[in-house]
Formats: structure tokens, sequence, C-alpha cells
């Protein structure tokens, strides 16, 4: 590394003094002279701390900028070893682990790896679930706290990462972005960090009972019959029974799994809980659930826009979905959420790319396709704060027969 490479948000703390959040740039192997980065990364658990400590590692080299805000590291953190010997780390071998900040493509390529390890995992329990094994609870903790992570940095990137959707996925699509999009929703809320993987864990498992329904219903192109509708709901037994074996799952977690479907008019199931019977983080699953599903694409059906959706969603309330809670989602993840397709005023067709510290109607997008040229175009950004175009209106793919994929 360069002597003269900013280093300010690195600081050196006692291994005793490590918390949950925080992101290890490296170890001081004082006996070297240098730092060792073989165990950079967030920090997810406290047996992570625990092996530090065995291994005889005394201090290690923090990035405040990359642990998470309850850390309460800031660039402008006082090193709690204030001394010129500690004004800065020695010498590292390897000065990627030192990117500041993580570049976008770096944020989408960790944001793809987490979703697809969420996936196999979603996959597994399924497998395992149907043989009639238990729910290890843990390994759903753990998905949760990372998930939970990267909304805390910048929830851009996974957003956009979970924009991409196949129609041979979409339980394990559906499970994961449920998940996701209830944690984006709790932040917003001001949830704390154990209810946040609480209702994590419960939108990840939410579905876990499909597993049990026959797939002719399941996975039916059309609309079901009475008779299959029926037995569709079946699902929500099979995820008591489910619910019941696993050990150490919370009562949120299973709340959210199985409340998904109750209305606030006391018609839903599978209990027809009404009102005040419904908490929040469960009228909060129904909100999410019914999102999710509007803007998936379907074996039946094509996937909404976001804007669609809401109008849809607005319609169910106040019998079905509370109403404030309707507005509060709407504004959490905003009228053009990251990883939408829009219309731009002077027919551009690109994807809400950034929303970070702006207004609804100002992202980037990242535009591909002119409906004037009806041709794919060299990618633009386009920062809507500094352009005089704005939003026409947001888009689904099928209704223009183009394919974002290869853009996000």
């Amino acid at each position: 590394m360069n002597e003269s490479a900013e280093l300010v948000d690195l600081i050196k703390l006692p291994v005793s003094q490590l918390t949950l959040g925080m992101f290890v740039c490296a170890i001081d192997k004082q006996d070297k002279g240098q730092l060792a980065i073989t165990n950079a990364g967030q920090i997810k658990h406290k047996d992570a701390i625990s092996k530090l400590t065995k291994s005889g590692i005394k201090f290690v080299w923090v990035d405040a900028q990359r642990s998470a805000e309850h850390c309460g590291l800031s660039k402008k953190t006082a090193n709690p070893l204030h001394s010129p010997v500690h004004s800065a780390p020695p010498i590292i071998s390897e000065p990627e682990s030192q990117e500041i900040p993580i570049s976008r493509e770096k944020q989408q390529a960790q944001a793809k790896v987490m979703l697809s390890e969420a996936k196999d995992l979603i996959r597994k329990v399924l497998s395992e679930t149907f043989e009639g094994k238990a729910i290890e609870v843990g390994p759903f903790e753990a998905l949760a706290d990372n998930m939970i992570e990267s909304v805390m940095l910048d929830a851009d990137a996974l957003k956009c990462m979970s924009a991409l959707r196949s129609k041979d996925a979409y339980l394990l699509e559906h499970s994961v972005n449920v998940a996701f999009l209830l944690v984006t929703f709790g932040k917003y809320l001001q949830f704390d960090r154990d209810k946040l993987r609480e209702i994590a864990v419960g939108g990840i498992l939410h579905d876990i009972g499909k597993i049990k329904v026959d797939n002719k219903v399941l996975h039916k192109p059309g609309k079901l019959t009475p008779e299959e509708f029926e037995h569709m709901k079946l699902h929500q037994v099979y995820a008591l029974a489910i619910m019941n074996e696993a050990k150490g799952l919370s009562q949120t977690s299973k709340d959210i799994c199985l409340m998904h479907h109750e209305k606030l008019d006391g018609r839903g199931y599978p209990r027809g809980l009404k009102g005040d019977e419904i908490p929040l983080h469960g009228r909060m699953s129904c909100i999410v659930d019914i999102f999710d599903a509007l803007t998936a694409t379907r074996c039946y059906k094509e996937a909404m826009s976001p804007a669609a959706a809401f109008k849809i969603m607005l319609s169910l309330t106040p019998f079905h979905l509370d109403q404030e809670l309707v507005y509060d989602f709407i504004r959490c993840i905003g009228i053009y959420p990251v990883g939408s397709l829009v219309e731009l005023s002077d027919g551009q067709i690109g994807i809400v790319w950034t929303s970070k510290d702006r207004d609804a109607l100002h992202p980037v997008v990242k535009c591909f396709y002119s409906l004037k040229l009806k041709r794919y175009t060299d990618v633009a950004m386009v920062d809507l704060l500094k352009s005089e175009l704005y939003i026409e209106r947001g888009v689904s793919p099928s209704s223009l027969d183009i394919d974002p994929t290869p853009f996000y």
C-alpha cells in the first residue's frame, strides 16, 4: 500500500472490544510487524470473536465505514488507542482489502452470492422438511444477519439483484424477497436488530407449508377451482405443524409464517383473525407477500410494475390490508423502487439504479433501450437530479417485450 493512501477509517481495537457488525480488515500479527487479512469481513457471530481470542490475537484493524451503523463507528471516530504509534496500521500485503467505499459492482457481486446461498439453503430445508426433518433455526438466523447487514450498508445493490426473477424458481425467490422486503420495511419503521432478525427468518420460512401441497395445484397455470383453493389453503395447516417442530423459532417468526393470509375484516385464513388481533409484523407480512407476488413473473401471469401493484394494494384497504401501513410501505421502497423499470420523458427505458439519499422522483436511472428507436442503446446513467428529464411511468418488461436482465 502506498504510504499516502488514506487510512482514516481504520481503527485499531482490542479483540475484547469487538462487537457484532464490525468489519475487520485485518488482524494484527505483532510478531511479524504486519497485518494478515485471513479473517477479513463482517463479524456475524460471537464465535468469530472467540476464535480470535483463542488464536492469541490481541488487536484487529476495523473499517469504520464498512461496519454496521449500530456499532457507533464513523470516519471521525477517534482511535481508542490514541498515540503516534497507532495513528495508522503497518503495511498490508493485499491493498484490495482497503477499498473504500465498496464499489457498486462489488456490492452487487456480494448480493448475488448471498441471494444464491439463500436459495440453496431454502432448497435444502424444503427437501428436508418434505422428508419430515425438523427445521434448524441457526442457519436461517445467520442468513438473516447477512441480509440485515446488506440493507444497513446500502440496500440498492441487493434490490437490483432481487429484481432478477425466474418463472421456475418462484417459491425460492419469493421467500428470499419477502424476507428482504420485511427487513427493509422494518428498518424504515425503526425496528431493533433482534426484531429485524425475527421478521427476516419468518419471511424466509413463510411459505414452508407449500412443500406439502400437491404440485399440480401449486403450479397450476390458471385459476384454481374452489376445491383446489381449499387444498392450497392447507399449506398454513402444514406450516403450523412444521413451526411447532422447529426449536428456537421466535413467536414473531411464527406469526409471519402463519398470518400473511389473514385479513383485517376477519375473512382471511387460517384463523380468521380480525383487526388488532393481527400484530404489526403480521400486517406487514400481508403487505409484503402481496406486493412481491404481484411484481413477480409466474407460470400463469406476467409481472406487474410496482406502480400497478400499489394501486391494487390500496384497493385492498382497509378491509384486507392496513391502509396507513400500505402508505408507509410505499414511502419505504419508493414509487419507483430500485431495480424496477421506468420510461423517461424522452422515451428511454432504464432500470432505477440508485435512490439512496434521494427523493422518490429523482433516482439515477441506467438507460439501455429507446422506445423511439425501438432498439437497445448504449448504456447511459441518467441522474434525474441533474437532468431536465423525468420519469414518465413505471413499466414491466413484458409490456415492452424487452429483456433487461443483462443490464442488472
